[in-house]
């Protein structure tokens, strides 16, 4: 039988950096190039410049090739480059979770790529952190992780969080962030595919240039795409 389903998860890391951004640009890509219309969500972003001009957000309304309005697709924005919780703290200000459930309402009905600020325990507001707003929108999660040294520790906490609440892995992505290689990343996949029984794409390999980068991506995430 056909899942007659949007294609809809959560992109989320391990950590900050690891390579989230590009993770669900390439998934938008993909279901742009399928003809599937999709939208990126960024609810939350911080380490702004500019406000009218979140980084994060206006490459995923790129890559989706959206015309959708950015109160929408990333309502809170903060210059600060810290967790949102904590940007909004400083300004005196509580991000509104109504307005973040409001901006996900126009979306949900149809594909759609959110991403995460950081990773899981990373606070939102005063009360909620990002795994929080997982279960609230309850999508199936992509994890994005380092490809070297100390992924497995920092994997398993993560999944071991996610299996907590009950939260789905659709995948794990490994990337990998700088020239070298170490010499615990031929070993990684393998590991967590057997100790944790969740499918590992990857390792995406470093690459300078952006273009190049982008499609090394896209080859390692194809698979997950109808």
């Amino acid at each position: 039988m056909t899942d007659s389903r949007p294609f809809q998860v959560f992109v989320t890391g391990t950590d900050t950096g690891v390579g989230k951004t590009q993770v669900s640009r390439a998934l938008v890509s993909l279901l742009a190039d399928a003809g599937l219309s999709p939208q990126g969500f960024k609810p939350y972003e911080s380490g702004c410049p500019t406000l009218k001009a979140p980084a994060d957000a206006l490459a995923l309304r790129e890559a989706a090739r959206s015309t959708l309005p950015l109160d929408v697709l990333c309502p809170h924005r903060f210059r600060a480059p810290v967790a949102p919780g904590v940007a909004a703290a400083r300004l005196g200000r509580e991000p509104d979770f109504r307005v973040t459930l409001a901006a996900w309402e126009e979306l949900r009905h149809g594909p759609v790529v959110v991403e995460g600020a950081g990773g899981l325990f990373v606070p939102l507001d005063s009360r909620r952190d990002v795994i929080d707003l997982i279960q609230a929108l309850r999508l199936p999660v992509v994890l994005v992780a380092r490809a070297g040294l100390g992924t497995l520790n920092h994997t398993a906490l993560s999944l071991e969080a996610l299996a907590a609440r009950r939260i789905p892995v659709k995948a794990v992505v490994l990337s990998r962030g700088v020239p070298q290689k170490d010499a615990s990343e031929r070993d990684n996949r393998a590991r967590l595919e057997a100790r944790h029984g969740v499918r590992v794409l990857g390792p995406v390999p470093f690459e300078a240039d952006a273009r190049r980068r982008h499609a090394a991506f896209r080859r390692a995430l194809r698979p997950l795409v109808p």
